[in-house]
């Protein structure tokens, strides 16, 4: 069985929203599929897409082939975590050094009169 992953469409006319999905590379375009494994919506501005890179990377392994759009979604995606990883990274960092020492009690306060 010739498995592809490819987007299936969704949403309301003039209003396209798509699914990533696992399929059979026969069934039609909206038809039966294996496993949804993300989300594409082009209207949005920015990083429209969501992606299980894991499972993405799974069914690749497995033989299945992208579609052309779904190959640059997966691109995107993993660039986006590659940037988005080393800076949660530094703010555990911080985050881990500001726990370890306390800080200064504030000044007092001087009583009103």
């Amino acid at each position: 069985m010739a498995v592809s992953i490819r987007l299936r469409r969704e949403g309301a006319k003039n209003r396209p929203y798509y699914k990533v999905v696992v399929a059979d590379r026969r069934s039609p375009r909206d038809g039966k599929f294996i496993e949804t494994v993300g989300t594409y919506d082009p209207k949005k501005p920015g990083h429209n897409s969501t992606l299980n890179i894991d499972r993405v990377e799974h069914w690749i392994s497995k033989g299945a082939q992208p579609s052309d759009t779904v190959r640059s979604l997966i691109k995107k995606n993993k660039k986006a975590t590659a940037t988005a990883e080393p800076s949660s990274g530094a703010q555990r960092e911080s985050s881990q050094s500001t726990q370890e020492e306390p800080s200064p009690p504030p000044p007092p306060s001087e009583p009103l009169s």
